[in-house]
């Protein structure tokens, strides 16, 4: 097998940091990039530190530098905010870290002769379309993140057909396991969940619970993630990638209190603004070009997440001092940081 010059943005980040151990392992030459606003040094392996790069993609004169020293072949872009909920009420921060961030790492890798791109999107693109979403879905946006993830996407197509370079864009969606972020307030439920309950705190539910999603266990995605690299039938490709099981909010509460073997009850809130009620994916396609299986079920996933959780223990929520637009509408766990 050959082995390639890679980069994998996001890196100190929970899905980034797997992916990095994974395409070592195999023998590749992997550099990691993340700013560790969202990561921890703690994710970072031995054997990946000696590559790794503390950079922030929004500095655009740095990232074009790094690139051009690195000249990578394969470049997965994992780094973002990827805090959809939050997004309409920091649309400035989400559009600069996520859209112009990766223009300022996709043009120097265009410049310097990069063979593909592995571009991370979200299935907020579908928006509030009728599940189970497949790839030949338009793209329908709901949210600012969604808007940002689509435009990354479309920038991509453009490129790629004016400028010769490979690209496969991928939809993973909730996943979850461990060095995931306990600390987020913002997002990953199922981390959010578990960590309050470290603290023997109930937790919060928006709106009725009744919210439909789909739960990916970490270690049944990133084979897959790995070979949208190098697989020679994906290029050009739109992935889905995630199990089609879905679960209410309401069932994911019970199957955590439940493995946690606690007594408490969730909390309900009003629903977030433009929040999809239902939203999981087709994964036939992962299944069919990249070999997926989702051999974890969520139960199982659960318990591992809290077995590294409890190792790790309670992690006080990070909140932004201010976001962008406060009003009626923000989120009162968010403004009063109940969380």
């Amino acid at each position: 097998m050959r082995r390639y010059k890679i980069v994998v943005t996001g890196s100190a980040g929970f899905m980034g940091s797997h992916l990095v151990d994974y395409l070592i392992n195999l023998g590749h030459k992997v550099h990691g990039i993340d700013n560790l606003s969202g990561g921890y040094l703690q994710n970072i392996s031995s054997q990946a530190k000696p590559t790794f790069i503390n950079i922030d993609l929004c500095n655009k004169k740095r990232t074009a530098l790094i690139i051009k020293q690195l000249r990578p072949e394969i470049i997965y872009h994992l780094a973002a905010i990827a805090r959809e909920g939050l997004s309409q009420f920091t649309p400035t921060s989400h559009v600069e870290n996520n859209y112009n961030a990766y223009l300022n790492l996709l043009i120097p890798a265009i410049n310097n002769a990069v063979k593909r791109i592995v571009l991370f999107s979200s299935m907020a693109v579908y928006g509030n379309q009728r599940p189970p979403f497949t790839e030949n879905m338009p793209r329908e946006p709901h949210d600012i993140y969604g808007i940002a993830k689509t435009a990354m996407e479309q920038t991509t197509e453009v490129l790629a057909d004016v400028n010769k370079f490979e690209y496969v864009i991928l939809r993973p969606h909730n996943v979850y396991g461990p060095r995931q972020n306990l600390a987020d307030p913002y997002r990953n439920v199922v981390a959010i969940f578990i960590n309050c309950l470290l603290k023997n705190k109930s937790f919060y539910i928006y709106g009725d619970g009744e919210q439909k999603r789909a739960f990916s266990y970490i270690d049944d995605i990133t084979s897959s993630i790995a070979k949208a690299g190098f697989n020679k039938n994906v290029i050009n490709e739109i992935i889905n990638i995630g199990p089609e099981k879905e679960y209410t909010v309401n069932q994911l509460s019970k199957i955590i209190l439940k493995s946690f073997k606690s007594k408490l009850k969730p909390i309900y809130q009003k629903e977030r603004p433009r929040e999809v009620k239902e939203a999981f994916c087709s994964s036939q396609k992962a299944r069919e070009l990249l070999g997926f299986k989702d051999n974890t079920s969520l139960e199982q996933g659960v318990l591992k997440m809290i077995d590294w959780a409890k190792s790790i223990g309670y992690q006080k929520p990070k909140y932004l001092k201010k976001l962008e637009l406060e009003n009626s509408q923000t989120p009162k766990t968010w403004l009063s940081k109940l969380i």
